[in-house]
């Protein structure tokens, strides 16, 4: 479990995070909502230690981030898996080498250990013989899956994705979303997620964190989302007409089984 304190984020006298408490907990898809400027993203790195807030805790697992030394730091992060937004694969490295990267880094595994190791994680993303092959010999999807591999070889307890559709058609952003679901859960993971995919939010929202303006505007499910009575978060959420509808019809439903 990661559990904020009171996180609060200043830059130039203007307070970016405003006293953000709340808790991700794992086994769980955990997203991280907000408009363009809201914070959102000032928050998802001060909760990895990019950025460093002025006032509150980050607890992981009971542990104080902003307490931490360098020894314990290092080792956190060796408990922490990253999907970039651009999936970050070298270019001049096979997909292998790019899913081994991790493991040549923090492991003391032997070559061949390290290499069974990568070739399993490309197995459970559902991609088979292409080790061999460079990033640019493969499709935008497929770069997403093997960033997963990458993210999960050295098997961390804290998973972190930043708008892990971003750039994808519709189908593959489905494919990438449940494999993201399934691994939180299979491997009882604490799952943060930053997106602006609204599509992910009404699927996957385990817990969802609202930001607006810096503060914890709104904190729930996707069971409870439709019918929050939120307006921040319905001006958010219910931009699109689509979404109007959803919400229309579901209010409707709950007044006739009232």
């Amino acid at each position: 479990m990661i559990e904020l304190k009171s996180v609060s984020k200043t830059f130039d006298d203007k307070e970016v995070l405003k006293s953000i408490s709340t808790s991700f907990l794992p086994g769980q898809t955990n997203l991280v909502i907000g408009q363009s400027g809201s914070g959102k993203t000032v928050l998802m790195k001060c909760i990895i230690g990019l950025m460093t807030p002025e006032k509150g805790e980050i607890n992981y697992d009971g542990r104080n981030l902003l307490n931490m030394n360098r020894q314990e730091t290092k080792m956190l992060r060796r408990e922490i898996g990253m999907l970039f937004q651009n999936s970050a694969l070298f270019d001049s490295l096979t997909v292998l080498e790019n899913v081994m990267f991790p493991l040549n880094m923090f492991s003391n595994m032997r070559y061949k250990e390290r290499a069974e190791r990568a070739l399993s994680c490309l197995d459970r993303v559902n991609l088979h013989d292409i080790g061999h092959l460079s990033p640019a010999e493969i499709s935008g999807g497929m770069k997403k899956r093997v960033a997963i591999a990458r993210a999960i070889t050295l098997k961390p307890k804290y998973l972190f994705c930043d708008e892990p559709n971003s750039g994808l058609d519709p189908k593959t952003s489905i494919v990438i979303d449940q494999l993201i679901k399934e691994i939180t859960q299979e491997y009882n993971i604490t799952t943060i997620i930053n997106t602006h995919d609204m599509n992910s939010v009404m699927e996957n929202g385990d817990n969802i964190v609202f930001i607006h303006e810096g503060k914890l505007e709104w904190n729930g499910s996707k069971d409870k989302i439709i019918t929050s009575s939120n307006k921040k978060l319905n001006d958010f959420i219910f931009a699109s007409n689509l979404f109007k509808k959803v919400k229309n019809i579901e209010i409707g439903l709950m007044e006739d089984e009232g």
